[in-house]
């Protein structure tokens, strides 16, 4: 709020109502793989979402997460995040402006040449993405890249009606209040989502799918799932949390589908996320556990504390609501029950 003596500062900036007015939307088919039995929906590029969890979950449905050791299914989890993640800051962006190799990634045979990266300790970020382009054979690398961060006032919500529709959505505004401008009349806040575009190659003379031009669209992480088993939805979630938005829908998916927690036990249970870095970020909960020291012991994972939403704002993994369709024309609605304050869930007109 603006105090006596204060004034607005308008910036010049070369975007006019015409650019506004030629902007479409555009309808995408989503991006799909099968895992234990169900079809994983998401988002398509140039979100990054769909491919990257998409990916690890190839990579992961090569190993029987349910009958090992927690902390042995934990690190094949963040390795394959890990790997994930390098494969995404290498070739997805807006795939008007770059060819994004979507089947690549998503291709069972490609992830078994990331899977085999894999051994017993954690690898050393930033990793190599792989070559998403058949044929597919043994363990080749490219070329580094780190990843760079993502704002954060992110919501998602998910809903289904009487009918079994289904909307999984999610929104952004970037960091927090957006470009700091309200629209005149309308009261809402314009992002600054173009700080998610990489500004600087990650280093000299590389390529970088997600580099600013006129009309592109910045790469996201934004990714709601819808999941079906047999053609009929079973659940639905999505997140908030910037470029850890991924792994905490990944997570959430490993905690219902391979250690058969409660969809609301999945939500409520402390996150760790990698994203290729050089440490995973960790909840307290999730820091000072058992399970951490084992991985730190055993794999050689090192982590960081989350700090919470607070600045910096990658540094919490996100916060997530989901929806778990329980037949017979029931469905639960899920929300978080600490982070950021708890969520919202409810049913608005329930079934008498």
């Amino acid at each position: 709020m603006l105090t006596p003596g204060q004034k607005v500062v308008r910036l010049p900036g070369i975007m006019t109502t015409n650019d506004l007015r030629a902007y479409q939307a555009r309808v995408q088919a989503p991006t799909h793989v099968r895992y234990r039995g169900l079809d994983i929906y998401s988002m398509a590029p140039p979100s990054s979402s769909g491919t990257t969890a998409g990916e690890a979950l190839n990579i992961l449905s090569g190993y029987n997460l349910s009958a090992e050791p927690r902390a042995t299914a934990l690190f094949h989890y963040l390795e394959a995040s890990r790997l994930s993640y390098a494969d995404r800051n290498a070739y997805v962006g807006d795939p008007r402006y770059v060819s994004v190799p979507v089947s690549g990634l998503l291709n069972p045979k490609f992830a078994a040449t990331r899977r085999c990266l894999i051994g017993n300790q954690a690898l050393t970020s930033p990793v190599a993405p792989g070559d998403p382009n058949p044929p597919y054979t043994g363990c080749a690398a490219q070329s580094a890249s780190a990843i760079a961060p993502e704002g954060g006032h992110t919501n998602n919500i998910v809903t289904t009606d009487k009918w079994g529709d289904i909307v999984a959505y999610t929104n952004t505004i970037n960091f927090f209040g957006g470009s700091g401008q309200v629209v005149p009349g309308y009261g809402f806040l314009l992002n600054n989502e173009m700080t998610d575009f990489d500004f600087a190659p990650p280093s000299a003379g590389a390529s970088d799918p997600n580099r600013p031009a006129g009309g592109k669209q910045p790469r996201s992480s934004m990714g709601p799932v819808i999941a079906f088993r047999h053609g009929t939805p079973v659940f639905s979630v999505g997140a908030a949390g910037g470029s850890t938005i991924i792994t905490t829908i990944l997570q959430i998916i490993l905690n219902h589908v391979d250690f058969g927690l409660s969809l609301p036990a999945a939500l409520a249970a402390p996150r760790v996320s990698q994203t290729n870095s050089a440490t995973s970020l960790a909840e307290p909960l999730f820091s000072n556990s058992a399970l951490a020291a084992q991985l730190t012991s055993k794999y050689g994972e090192k982590f960081t504390l989350a700090t919470g939403p607070v600045l910096p704002l990658d540094n919490y993994p996100g916060d997530a609501t989901a929806l778990q369709i329980l037949g017979h024309g029931r469905a639960e609605a899920i929300a978080e029950p600490v982070r950021l304050g708890g969520g919202s869930a409810m049913v608005v007109n329930p079934a008498r």
